[in-house]
């Protein structure tokens, strides 16, 4: 039975990097259904309305194995659905330096890092408000610790809600630590690294960084170590090789994989993939770039890294390998680059310098099912 994969092609210019990416997919003749929606206004004239169309996306969504998404500014729906509406709880975001990414540090060589970003809760639960709503509670529940007094809430001003849970944290870090496992069986170095602000959010990263603590004790075989969050944020800039797997909350993992995507050259060339407990979903980490859309510019690498990151997820491990050794013997070449890479070649001409490299590899027959899970 062939995998069902959803097609979102995002907004501004990611449609320009989803294009020549599935394109490249449907090369490979793997066992694959692609089911392709069109872009925001587009969806919504074709299905009639904006919610005829939200919900035969959804319907889509959960008749699939997984999703490939671009990148969107908010016109394109689904977001949402595939993040929390399937619980995707793992935010996945390698950091991987290849020979010909323009990086700005003198020395990148060895950085291949992933930062798990817990991807449901903490500030970004979405509930806030007008300051005044806590005059409601009882002075102890805002009174803070640091000056013993409860908070003033006569100025006009607004607030957020943090939430830590523990089973949200114990689930995440379980899979960082099943990842780090993962990485080291294929040579990694089996570590994962905690940060969080928990010197100064005591109660609420403190949670976290406890949770995560003893959680790592059940893996043995992995390293574990943990840093305040600005003390991580220096050492991902000052000398990011020394870190594998890194486990964060939201906020923290939104912020610092775009830091260190900036350590190898920028977030074009950054993927991700989230996961939950039965369904995932991939899409590169970068915006939709509306200031050169049209142009044909994108860097399609993190799109096609994300692809990777599917393949990888639905079976196809074999065939990943092949799609990353091809984007990298590109890099290597240095011919066909885009502008954000200091080249001057298209997203679709550099898509076809990967397709023709991955078709052109000396390895195996790829297997057009997927391997056994």
């Amino acid at each position: 039975m062939p995998k069902r994969v959803v097609i979102i092609p995002g907004d501004d210019a990611a449609p320009e990097a989803m294009a020549p990416t599935l394109d490249l997919l449907k090369s490979l003749a793997l066992d694959i259904e692609f089911t392709e929606f069109p872009i925001g206004q587009d969806g919504v004239k074709q299905y009639g309305s904006r919610r005829d169309f939200h919900q035969a996306l959804c319907r889509a969504i959960d008749q699939s194995d997984t999703t490939l998404f671009g990148s969107t500014n908010g016109t394109t729906g689904g977001i949402s659905y595939l993040r929390w509406g399937k619980q995707t709880y793992a935010n996945v975001r390698p950091t991987r330096w290849l020979p010909g990414f323009q990086s700005p540090l003198k020395q990148p060589e060895g950085i291949d890092l992933v930062i798990v970003r817990e991807n449901l809760e903490d500030l970004y639960m979405g509930i806030e408000g007008d300051l005044g709503v806590l005059s409601a509670l009882p002075e102890t529940s805002v009174t803070s610790y640091l000056t013993k007094k409860p908070l003033d809430t006569t100025p006009v001003g607004k607030f957020a809600i943090k939430v830590i849970t523990v089973q949200a944290t114990q689930r995440v870090v379980r899979f960082a630590c099943e990842l780090a496992r993962k990485r080291k069986a294929r040579g990694g170095r089996g570590l994962v690294t905690c940060t969080c602000k928990y010197n100064m959010l005591r109660s609420s990263d403190g949670l976290f960084r406890q949770v995560a603590e003893e959680t790592a004790k059940a893996y043995p075989d992995i390293e574990y170590n943990q840093y305040i969050v600005d003390d991580f944020a220096h050492r991902l800039v000052a000398n990011p090789s020394q870190f594998d797997v890194v486990v964060m909350p939201n906020l923290y993992g939104d912020l610092l994989s775009d830091a260190a995507a900036g350590t190898i050259g920028g977030l074009g060339l950054a993927p991700s993939g989230c996961y939950g407990e039965d369904y995932a979903y991939f899409e590169s980490a970068h915006g939709t770039a509306p200031d050169i859309a049209g142009r044909n510019i994108i860097n399609p690498t993190a799109t096609l890294l994300s692809a990777g990151l599917m393949l990888e997820y639905l079976g196809w491990q074999d065939v990943a390998d092949r799609l990353e050794a091809a984007i990298a013997r590109v890099y290597a070449e240095g011919q066909v680059l885009t502008p954000d890479q200091s080249g001057s070649s298209s997203t679709t001409d550099f898509c076809r310098a990967v397709k023709d490299a991955v078709l052109d590899s000396e390895r195996q027959p790829v297997r057009t099912t997927p391997a056994r899970q």
